[in-house]
């Protein structure tokens, strides 16, 4: 899979990246919102990794955003945040993700938790 994370604490990015890349998938990141658009404008994404905390737009706007990109309504945003409050997944859901993983992230898990939301995508395509 070809997947964008669109995140800014570059530990988690680190993270992110090695867990995706151990499991064979290509991987492009954004540091903001804003660049995270601009790159799912440009290039085609099997999945979208989102933090919520963002810098400059949060994760709930480029949610809604990138829903309304052509071609984007079926592509898998996956909100990945530290936002683990009640209602704070409804939230993510409400804005457009399809998915939702807590952090700190299980190692063990993170990526099949991906894979799984993707292959939600490809069934219902």
């Amino acid at each position: 899979m070809n997947i964008l994370v669109i995140e800014d604490n570059s530990d988690n990015l680190y993270l992110a990246q090695c867990l995706l890349q151990a499991h064979g998938h290509t991987f492009t990141s954004a540091c903001d919102g804003a660049s995270g658009i601009a790159m799912a404008q440009a290039q085609a994404f099997d999945a979208i990794l989102l933090d919520i905390q963002l810098p400059d737009l949060d994760g709930y706007e480029v949610a809604r955003r990138l829903v309304r990109l052509p071609d984007w309504a079926r592509t898998p945003i996956i909100a990945v945040t530290s936002f683990a409050m009640e209602g704070d997944r409804q939230k993510a859901l409400a804005a457009g993700c399809k998915g939702y993983i807590e952090k700190p992230i299980n190692p063990d898990t993170f990526v099949t938790q991906i894979e799984s939301f993707a292959r939600e995508k490809n069934a219902a395509s």
